[in-house]
């Protein structure tokens, strides 16, 4: 049984673990809802079957995420709020089940960031992006790291520099959206990618995403051996890929036991 949050919601069903932000009417960050988002991270850890966390906003939302709470970034509380919401990429990591994130209305600040982390993003017609930060004479340390990464470094300096917003057409060029779709598509779009996360193989797609995430940005011959390393030392101390192979080879669906 999921335990109670306060700041969000945690619904598991039919392989999937969604967190749902439950701080309408802007879903702004505090510190106490960064740790709880941690925690039901780890919680979802647990969980050896589930497919993939998806990350949305209550239906009475007006956005996605407007970001870390302004007050928690004066200089007495920018530690403790740092290493909140830092934890959470953490956790997503150590976790390392697929992210998906639904954007509707602004993912701004750690919102934006959040969606950079995130592995297939969906966003209706009219959501907004952006990192504001630089505009109140801080700057986003995540977005540092992640955006050049996503979107290429000169238009992720472009963004973080001059912290205007952007249209959700726009960070689907940029690649930092995968799908724009109507509103009442979203949910629509959704399962139709999570429905094919649902036919694979827990262990496969955790180690599948540690691989992708620990060798970027490492040279070819470092990354290649350690992506090698991950496949021959964890993937395959696994039941599920032996499984696979001889579901294949047997033209039978897999029984995967995600262990």
């Amino acid at each position: 049984m999921a335990r109670h949050y306060k700041d969000i919601q945690l619904v598991v069903a039919n392989r999937v673990a969604r967190i749902i932000f439950a701080r309408p009417p802007l879903n702004v960050f505090t510190i106490a809802m960064m740790k709880e988002v941690a925690d039901a991270v780890e919680e979802i850890g647990r969980m050896n079957d589930v497919c993939a966390i998806v990350f949305s906003a209550t239906q009475d939302s007006k956005a996605f995420s407007a970001g870390v709470s302004i007050e928690e970034h004066r200089s007495e509380t920018a530690y403790q709020m740092l290493e909140s919401f830092h934890e959470v990429f953490h956790a997503l990591n150590r976790t390392s089940k697929p992210v998906m994130a639904l954007v509707v209305g602004g993912a701004l600040g750690g919102g934006c960031e959040l969606v950079a982390f995130a592995d297939i993003v969906i966003a209706t017609q009219t959501a907004r992006f952006g990192q504001p930060e630089i505009k109140l004479g801080v700057f986003p340390p995540a977005a540092c790291v992640m955006l050049p990464r996503v979107i290429g470094e000169k238009r992720a300096r472009e963004l973080i520099l001059t912290g205007e917003l952007f249209s959700a057409e726009a960070a689907r060029a940029l690649g930092l959206v995968n799908y724009v779709v109507a509103e009442n598509e979203l949910e629509n779009k959704a399962e139709q990618i999570l429905n094919h996360l649902r036919q694979l193989s827990t262990p496969a797609l955790e180690t599948a995403r540690r691989a992708i995430n620990e060798t970027s940005g490492l040279p070819f011959d470092i990354a290649i051996k350690h992506a090698e390393d991950i496949y021959l030392n964890d993937l395959m101390s696994y039941r599920d890929p032996a499984e696979g192979i001889e579901a294949f080879i047997a033209k039978r669906p897999a029984n995967w036991k995600h262990k």
